[in-house]
C-alpha cells in the first residue's frame, strides 16, 4: 500500500510538471506570436511611409481638398498601429536618436534644427523606424566656404 501511495505521488508530481510545462510553453508560444505579428507589421509600414510622403508632397503642391482627407485617413491607420509622427519645429535640438541631419545651414544657433525635410516616425514604445531628416545650424568647414565662393566667382572647373 505504502508503495502505490509513493508511485501515485510521484505520477501526480509528474502530471503537475508536464502541466506547468505545457502552459510555459503555451506562452511561450502565444508571446513569440505576438512578436512576429509586430514584426510584420512594422515592415509593411515601414513600405507604406513612401507612399505617405508621395501624397504629402503632392499635397503641397495641388492643396487638393480629397487628397488631404485621404492623408488624415492614412495618418489615423498608421496611428491605430501605434505608430507616432515625431514632432518637431524650427530651432528643436538636434537628436540623433530621433533626427538625420541631411544638411548644415548657417545662420541660427550651431546643434539646432533649421528645417524639416521629411517626416520621421516612431512606435508608441519609443523605437524609431524612420528618423526625421532634418537640416541643421552649424558652421560651414573651411573647405566647404572656399568650395562655395569658387563656385560663385565660376573657379570650380
Amino acid at each position: 500500500m505504502r508503495k502505490a501511495k509513493g508511485e501515485a505521488e510521484k505520477l501526480k508530481n509528474q502530471l503537475a510538471r508536464a502541466l506547468a510545462d505545457y502552459d510555459n510553453l503555451r506562452k511561450r508560444t502565444e508571446a513569440e506570436r505576438e512578436i512576429w505579428a509586430k514584426f510584420s507589421a512594422e515592415e509593411v509600414l515601414i513600405k507604406l511611409l513612401p507612399t505617405l510622403d508621395i501624397f504629402e508632397s503632392a499635397q503641397k503642391h495641388l492643396n487638393d481638398h480629397g487628397l488631404g482627407l485621404a492623408i488624415g485617413e492614412f495618418k489615423k491607420v498608421l496611428l491605430e498601429e501605434g505608430l507616432v509622427e515625431i514632432k518637431l519645429k524650427e530651432g528643436d535640438s538636434f537628436d540623433p536618436k530621433v533626427h538625420e541631419a541631411v544638411e548644415s545651414v548657417s545662420g541660427g544657433k550651431r546643434g539646432k534644427v533649421s528645417e524639416l525635410v521629411l517626416a520621421g516616425w516612431r512606435f508608441e514604445d519609443g523605437k524609431v523606424i524612420r528618423p526625421a531628416k532634418v537640416k541643421v545650424y552649424g558652421e560651414k568647414s573651411k573647405k566647404e566656404e572656399e568650395l562655395e565662393k569658387e563656385m560663385l566667382r565660376g573657379d570650380y572647373v
